[in-house]
């Protein structure tokens, strides 16, 4: 599924299944993403300022840059053989997970933001 640049704002995406979906630079500004299937998802550089991930599956999902500021983020990061790409993401006032557990489930590294 090709949702990359997708304005997406504000969107009620409760539950869906977006695994694999390419969603590169998407506006999930405030989204609702609670539960929604993200497994291998490209997220890269989307804005999901204030999003509702709480229970999304992001085992494998790529959210290199991706700005996750306020975003409540309690999913799951990671799973048998993959895990979330957090590199470079903002990950200040994130709420649901602190930053030691993001550190333990997700690939991190010196650009990403707590």
């Amino acid at each position: 599924m090709y949702l990359n640049g997708a304005d997406l704002l504000g969107a009620d995406l409760t539950n869906a299944k977006l695994e694999g979906a390419d969603l590169t630079g998407a506006n999930l500004l405030a989204a609702n993403l609670t539960g929604a299937n993200l497994f291998a998802a490209d997220l890269r550089r989307a804005d999901l300022n204030g999003a509702d991930l709480g229970g999304a599956d992001l085992n494998g999902a790529f959210l290199n840059n991706a700005d996750l500021t306020n975003a409540g983020l309690n999913p799951e990061l990671y799973g048998a053989d993959r895990v979330a790409d957090l590199r470079g993401a903002d990950l200040r006032n994130v709420q649901g997970i602190t930053p030691e557990e993001i550190r333990k489930v997700a690939r991190i590294d010196n650009t990403t933001k707590f």
